[in-house]
């Protein structure tokens, strides 16, 4: 790298990385530290756009727990709107429980931005990012799957189709379940997200 220092090697690499494209950048941050979302904790609030709100542990009794959290305020989350609620919908039946969290929605927002997906779909408005804080993301969009005791299995940020394909993989062999092909027809090719704290 020329005359480069050892201490910038990393950097320079990073920048020249991310000039030659994302997907490769996405594939190089994955191998070398993996996005895995932190447990939250078990009296974290989630309340939905209907009905009563619960602690996590309250939304872990039976069920597994997928979620895709999305910034409707962002472009990088709205176009994938659609894929997230196939993803989605593919689980709705498997034993486990689905949803949204939309990070800095209020209830009005939540329901605007998913349109009939929000009667369709278990969604969590998250206007002051606690739950999403409370997992540790740094990227959205993101997917994660949590465990009956509360624990995160897998997790991916921004729209890393290899990456959420693995997150779906796994929860369909935990669920003896079908999971979705990724990507799906028309969908955007891999890019970076926009920062999770907004």
């Amino acid at each position: 790298m020329g005359d480069i220092s050892a201490g910038q090697a990393p950097n320079v690499l990073v920048r020249r990385l991310r000039s030659s494209g994302v997907h490769l950048w996405l594939v190089l941050r994955r191998l070398i530290s993996p996005p895995v979302a932190s447990n939250p904790p078990a009296d974290l609030m989630f309340t939905p756009l209907t009905g009563k709100g619960f602690p996590l542990s309250g939304w872990l009794v039976q069920y597994h727990l997928l979620l895709v959290t999305l910034d409707p305020f962002t472009n990088e989350s709205a176009w994938l709107l659609k894929t997230s609620a196939k993803i989605l919908q593919t689980f709705d039946q498997a034993d486990c429980r689905v949803g949204f969290v939309l990070a800095g929605a209020d209830i009005d927002e939540t329901r605007q931005f998913l349109g009939p997906y929000s009667r369709e779909i278990l969604a969590f408005p998250d206007p002051d990012r606690s739950i999403t804080r409370a997992f540790g993301f740094e990227r959205l969009p993101s997917i994660v799957v949590v465990d009956l005791g509360g624990n995160v299995v897998n997790s991916c940020e921004d729209w890393d189709p290899a990456g959420w394909q693995t997150v779906t993989d796994e929860l369909a062999r935990m669920m003896s379940w079908t999971g979705p092909v990724l990507p799906y027809n028309g969908d955007p090719g891999p890019y970076l997200g926009t920062p999770a704290a907004g």
